[in-house]
């Protein structure tokens, strides 16, 4: 009887237990009891591993924070305030999707593979870019998506068009790895999210990293720009009609950040995002990170160097290289030996028109971060930055280190700060799809918003180009154009707005042909006009530059041109340059 008995209870307990959970209060009790007794057993492991515990929210309605955001009072942070939602509902979830450590563990160190096979609900195809000196970069690009829900999704989703200012064609948004050069589920999400809604996500590979190959004996340093700026120069050759973008994860905004700085208002960014950056390389490196991450990335960047070996042996010690036991360490016998001086010189020499800075190298620890530091040329940046941190980031220095100053003065730079987020998690629950990713969310809707305030004030200015111009010269013009009959088609003449709002910008955009553009270039060095320092939309984020001057210049040229019949006719082409000085 009783042996009968003790083989059903395992039974009769699970028949027990799924009655009790039919009740409401009984099903709330239970699962708040095993979420207790696992948030003790992992704050006990935590301990252990001698891991930080910061304070998590049991519930989201427990969670009052707030985003603060630190910025310039510009017209630009205002039209953000205004419509980017996201900034001002902070990321909403409970133990344990808020944890900063199972963050990190699930979105940052989880498996994934190298190359661009299709993971993470992204198919990848490669384009793998041949540099000056030789060396090789991988682009990327988020073709698809495996599943058919967020492919249709993708499909409807009006976000790439949006984005297109002047032309159908989606945005690329370029994606930058973090320092180590990792592909991590958190990237592989937002690829996911970005193709989602409407972009071209393309993921930038410094040479070595994610399956490149390194054809060069040397990686490229933490702030070297070079290949990053080939890059996007690439990109912009082949899409010259797409809205160019870019948000880094973690550690790779120094390469983000340095190129904003070095090109300044040459760069071909519209507008630029970086969660979790490191803005202090050198503080970085030096910064004593939890034990348990360092030797995980510091194993990481091993595996790295000893694939290439044989090919890096002649130019570094790689035995010594190998038995590091810190990134600082490891960084400055990679970059800073005796042996990588030669190279780097050489390289150097092959920017000096570009870069002075880099052209005296010495192979020093300090020297080094003199030219590689994300934020040594801060006050070139023309392009707005949208810096997303949290204050539970474990993996960053303390918030003391973060220059409040630059956000206050520059009327580029916007930080958006979270209470809780960890580094690049910012989980948020989500009622409809789980937990998401807030920063995912922020970011793209960021990228939206900034493209709908420069379209709105190009268009105001070329409101003021009409006030300033009068309709009678736009009369005359079509009306001289319309009485002449012609068989052949001519092109519809339309005023052209010559529009930069990047600090000392002398960018043109023309429509009237390549000829035309160089002889009014060449009047222009004949007649130089007014010093240009700033132009119309840097008037609106600065507030204290003053009132730009819009002048209209009207060209018309004649050219021969056979109709229908074979006879010659004579063809006017008129148009309209505007340009916006001080």
């Amino acid at each position: 009887m009783w042996d009968l008995f003790l083989c059903l209870l395992p039974s009769l307990l699970l028949v027990l237990v799924t009655i009790l959970r039919r009740w409401n209060w009984i099903r709330r009790l239970a699962d708040s009891t095993v979420q207790q007794l696992g948030r003790c057993m992992w704050i006990m492991a935590c301990r252990l591993l001698k891991l930080q515990c910061f304070p998590v929210s049991e519930s989201t309605e427990e969670c009052q924070a707030e985003v603060k955001l630190i910025c310039k009072p510009t017209a630009l942070a205002s039209h953000l305030k205004k419509h980017c939602y996201n900034l001002t509902q902070p990321p909403l979830a409970r133990w344990p999707h808020a944890d900063p450590h199972l963050q990190i563990i699930t979105d940052l160190m989880w498996p994934t593979n190298e190359g661009a096979e299709p993971q993470g609900g992204v198919r990848f195809t490669r384009d793998n870019l041949l540099l000056k000196d030789g060396g090789i970069v991988a682009l990327d690009w988020a073709v698809s998506l495996t599943d058919q829900q967020g492919q249709a999704k993708r499909d409807h989703h009006p976000g790439g068009k949006f984005l297109g200012l002047h032309t159908s064609n989606p945005a690329i948004v370029v994606i930058i790895p973090n320092a180590l050069g990792r592909v991590t589920p958190h990237l592989l999400r937002l690829c996911y999210r970005t193709l989602q809604q409407g972009f071209y996500p393309v993921v930038f590979h410094r040479r070595g990293h994610g399956g490149c190959p390194l054809t060069t004996p040397h990686y490229q340093e933490f702030g070297n720009t070079s290949d990053f700026v080939q890059a996007i120069a690439y990109l912009r050759s082949h899409h010259p009609s797409s809205t160019l973008l870019a948000v880094s994860e973690g550690s790779g905004s120094g390469l983000l950040l340095s190129y904003l700085g070095e090109c300044g208002s040459s760069s071909y960014l519209t507008a630029a995002a970086c969660i979790s950056p490191v803005f202090h390389g050198q503080l970085w490196f030096e910064y004593e990170l939890p034990w348990l991450y360092h030797w995980i990335a510091l194993i990481y960047r091993k595996f790295q160097i000893n694939r290439y070996a044989t090919a890096l042996s002649s130019v570094m010690d790689v035995a010594k290289i190998l038995h590091c036991n810190s990134l600082r360490d490891m960084e400055e016998l990679i970059f800073c030996a005796p042996k990588q001086s030669d190279q780097r010189m050489t390289d150097s020499m092959d920017n000096v028109g570009k870069n002075s800075s880099r052209v005296s190298v010495k192979p020093d620890w300090l020297s080094y971060w003199e030219r590689n530091e994300p934020l040594r040329d801060a006050d070139e940046v023309a392009v707005p930055v949208l810096c997303l941190c949290s204050r539970d980031d474990p993996l960053l220095p303390p918030l003391s280190t973060i220059p409040e100053a630059l956000f206050h003065n520059s009327p580029y730079f916007l930080l958006a700060l979270t209470e809780q987020g960890g580094h690049c998690g910012f989980k948020h629950k989500d009622g409809h799809v789980g937990t998401s990713s807030w920063s995912h969310s922020a970011v793209l809707e960021y990228f939206r918003v900034v493209a709908d305030f420069f379209r709105v004030e190009e268009k105001k200015g070329f409101r003021d180009v009409i006030e300033h111009c009068g309709s009678q010269c736009l009369k005359h013009s079509t009306s001289a154009v319309l009485s002449r009959k012609r068989t052949t088609l001519l092109r519809k003449e339309r005023p052209i707005l010559v529009f930069s709002w990047r600090v000392g910008s002398s960018r043109w955009s023309s429509g009237v042909g390549v000829e035309e553009t160089k002889a009014l270039q060449g009047r222009q060095q004949r007649h130089p006009p007014a010093q240009q320092k700033h132009s119309a939309v840097s008037s609106l984020l600065n507030p204290d530059l003053p009132t730009p001057k819009i002048h209209t210049t009207r060209s018309c040229q004649t050219q021969p041109e056979k109709g229908k019949e074979g006879a010659p006719e004579d063809q006017e082409i008129c148009s309209y340059v505007t340009v916006v000085i001080n």
